[in-house]
């Protein structure tokens, strides 16, 4: 029988709190994916890769409701996503767009996680979008011995 080691808060904060900010900031950017997080009341506490993301942001933001980060045509959407992720219905929504970036089009994914605590209160979400372009282009495999 195979043992699920479990993790609590106490042990993943100590070890944050050992990390420099210096590692922690390279860390977060270093993730192969772009977030930003927002707090209960739908304000936005931080984001990653403040120099290459695909949805710029200002330090401005920080502190600002959620929605003042999007653009107006798509209020009613995001609205419609905050609203059923605080109401418990779902913990997750997905959706992905062609995006132009001069000539071409990046095909992007975005997906909206709802943050719990162990009793399941609603902490916030985080948003997580990802350049899928690139990983279309994957074939056959690649394994860890062959990168060099």
């Amino acid at each position: 029988m195979e043992t699920v080691l479990e993790m609590t808060i106490e042990p993943l904060m100590n070890a944050l709190k050992a990390m420099s900010p210096e590692v922690l900031s390279v860390m977060l950017d270093t993730l192969p994916i772009e977030f930003s997080v927002v707090d209960a009341d739908d304000n936005v506490l931080f984001w990653n890769q403040h120099g290459t993301r695909i949805f710029k942001r200002g330090p401005g933001v920080i502190g600002r409701n959620v929605r003042m980060c999007h653009p107006k045509g798509s209020l009613d959407k995001v609205e419609k996503v905050v609203k059923y992720l605080k109401s418990g219905k779902g913990d997750h929504v997905a959706f992905w767009i062609d995006l132009p970036d001069g000539e071409t089009t990046r095909k992007i994914l975005i997906r909206y996680f709802a943050m719990r605590d162990s009793e399941g209160k609603y902490l916030g979400t985080l948003e997580a979008s990802l350049n899928l372009t690139p990983l279309q282009k994957i074939t056959g495999e690649s394994r860890l011995a062959d990168f060099e």
